[in-house]
């Protein structure tokens, strides 16, 4: 399970002394908390690695938009500080699907389902995230279920 390696990592962070990566995984580790917490009073994902992969992926989304909005603003080092929680982040994340295979499984889903047009997207879009889940980002999905059904 996710939940597990990330728990094994900030150890062995610790262990070595890498003051960053122990600082970004007990964010992480405070992040799915939380999450756990809200899931409690809601509808929690049955898979537990689905919960975790969600979690992850707000964060680095969060951190990227951070990371660029930091740039702008002339603050490389906060931004290099981003990109690098970003990094560490990742590593738990489960493999990402290339855009040729990405387009792939898109197409084969809207051709299953039978989509046409825009209206279909939400049809679609439920698909793709409970046959891909983690290993596509959402806001690519949206960009290539936009592009199929255009």
């Amino acid at each position: 399970m996710i939940r597990d390696d990330i728990k094994a990592a900030t150890i062995a962070a610790m262990k070595g002394g890498d003051k960053e990566t122990t600082a970004t995984l007990r964010l992480v580790s405070a992040a799915i908390k939380n999450r756990d917490i809200e899931a409690r009073t809601g509808g929690a994902p049955a898979d537990d690695d689905q919960l975790v992969t969600e979690v992850l992926q707000k964060m680095v989304k969060q951190r990227r938009e951070s990371a660029e909005i930091y740039r702008k603003n002339g603050r490389d080092d906060r931004a290099v500080t981003e990109e690098g929680e970003i990094t560490v982040i990742e590593r738990f994340l489960p493999k990402q699907l290339s855009d040729e295979e990405a387009e792939a499984q898109i197409r084969a889903i809207v051709a299953e389902t039978g989509a046409t047009s825009m209206k279909d997207m939400g049809r679609v879009i439920a698909l793709v995230k409970e046959r891909l889940g983690g290993s596509i980002q959402p806001a690519r999905a949206s960009a290539l279920v936009k592009a199929t059904l255009s």
